[in-house]
């Protein structure tokens, strides 16, 4: 047991410092009187205690992490931080622990998918906490702890390898880690600040502006108003929120490059943001035909408004909505989920595979056609302008395989408990890629809350597989992992 302590250690500053960032709903609770001050005093102290008093009972174990203890760190966070989220949504609006734990890790995880009824009648604290959550899960709580670990003795590159998505997680950006993530993180909050100018510039008053802008850059959907964008009916508002939506798809690195640099040049360099953008603006120019081909809208404009929305939003699995989509032929949201499921740049707040991942898996395909023709031509995977190491192919390769494994079975388990396969699949496909609202009976209007109990933790389990990119969390799982 001994030997986790550095880890419990870790986590507990961490933990201390989650309980901190309630302070920021609880300030607003105070102020406006929104009825909810005394559920984050409370969240607050337990949080705050139960973080100090992990880290007092362990502070003498100061030892650098190994990459074990990083991989159980990061499973530990996303897994328990949770908990202490829900506590605000438990004590302020009477919710079941399932409830509020799903809530909390479609927070975290960025998902955007909500059990909650009447967002429009919440405590104004309540939907801020819900955001809020979501911007610290965008760049991932452990990338933050990164630049502050260092300054108390415990080093982090093992938890940055863990949690930093895609398959290129060795470069880093500056010389030393704790500079990195400070700049990302800089980047980060400067770009959400212009989304708030943006949004409220463009018609949003102050508190729905700050709201939406945490889970816009987050990519994780939460609002605080039940119609979604439909509530603004507001061109204006949704083209804002399209353009920040289609930034926070962009790897935050490349962000960092191009700003640190004052450089457009990362942006060429970048292998996948191409691809992203040709995939995602030629989906809605199609989506849009195809929905004034079918007249669903009067006009090719308005066809291209709500497509352009929607399909921008549900490919960069951020969830927003400003109409019923799941009234659409039924092509288009299928079509919408399959993005979801690929179009997002490694180290963007987004969900899914990754465009670098479909990248890889396209190209080894092409090479395996060209090798059947002609047995003894090499063919290397290229990307970027470099060889694709063989180590990163086998691993796409694994990491594939293994996603759709997920998917599959936790699909089958959906339909065995009583859903139709339609609303089971894409409840499945949307929370694996942290995308938020899937189809029929989980469509934009609808929340969750029609899930049993058992259905709501497989939605769950498929959050957090999805946010630590399945092998993060399954190796913790694994009986290698716990042998000395």
């Amino acid at each position: 047991m001994k030997r986790f302590y550095p880890t419990l250690r870790v986590f507990g500053i961490l933990l201390t410092g989650f309980a901190l960032t309630m302070l920021v709903p609880l300030s607003l609770a105070w102020l406006w009187r929104d009825g909810a001050a005394t559920a984050y005093d409370e969240a607050f102290l337990l949080t705050f205690g139960c973080g100090l008093g992990l880290w007092w009972l362990t502070r003498r174990e100061k030892r650098d992490l190994k990459v074990r203890d990083g991989f159980l760190l990061v499973a530990m966070v996303w897994v328990l931080l949770p908990v202490f989220a829900s506590l605000p949504l438990m004590l302020q609006l009477n919710i079941s622990f399932t409830d509020a734990y799903f809530e909390a890790v479609s927070g975290l995880t960025t998902t955007g998918a909500t059990v909650l009824p009447n967002l429009d009648r919440l405590p104004p604290s309540i939907n801020l906490w819900r955001g809020l959550m979501v911007w610290l899960g965008g760049m991932g709580l452990i990338v933050l702890a990164v630049a502050v670990l260092p300054l108390l003795g415990v080093g982090g590159r093992q938890m940055f390898k863990a949690e930093t998505p895609g398959p290129m997680k060795d470069s880093q950006l500056t010389p030393r880690l704790t500079h990195t993530a400070k700049g990302l993180w800089v980047v980060y909050a400067a770009i959400t600040v212009a989304c708030v100018l943006g949004l409220h510039l463009a018609g949003m008053d102050w508190f729905d502006a700050v709201m939406h802008s945490f889970t816009t850059m987050g990519l994780g959907g939460f609002s605080s108003h039940d119609a979604g964008f439909g509530y603004w009916n507001s061109p204006q508002i949704e083209a804002v929120t399209i353009f920040f939506m289609l930034l926070a798809g962009i790897n935050f690195a490349t962000h960092f490059l191009a700003v640190h640099g004052r450089s457009l040049k990362p942006y060429r360099r970048d292998p996948e943001i191409l691809w992203y953008l040709v995939v995602v603006i030629g989906s809605v120019l199609g989506i849009a035909i195809y929905l004034a081909v079918q007249e669903v809208y009067p006009d090719f404009g308005t066809a291209l408004r709500f497509a352009a929305f929607n399909v921008v939003s549900i490919a960069t699995t951020t969830g927003f909505a400003n109409t019923d989509f799941n009234l659409w032929p039924m092509f288009a949201p299928l079509w919408m989920l399959f993005l979801c499921s690929f179009a997002t740049s490694a180290g963007s707040t987004g969900g899914g595979i990754k465009m670098i991942r479909a990248i890889i898996l396209y190209k080894q395909i092409y090479r395996e056609l060209v090798r059947a023709m002609h047995p003894n031509a090499v063919w290397p995977v290229r990307v970027g302008g470099g060889v694709v190491p063989q180590n990163v192919l086998t691993a796409v390769l694994a990491f594939g395989f293994a996603y759709m494994c997920i998917i599959v079975a936790l699909t089958l388990l959906m339909a065995l408990s009583g859903l139709d396969i339609v609303t089971a699949f894409s409840a499945v496909v949307a929370s694996v890629n942290n995308t938020g609202p899937g189809l029929n009976q989980v469509g934009p209007a609808t929340t969750f809350e029609i899930l049993t109990d058992f259905q709501t933790w497989l939605c769950v389990l498929a959050m957090l597989l999805g946010r630590l990119e399945i092998f993060t969390l399954l190796v913790v799982l694994t009986p290698a992992f716990w042998k000395k």
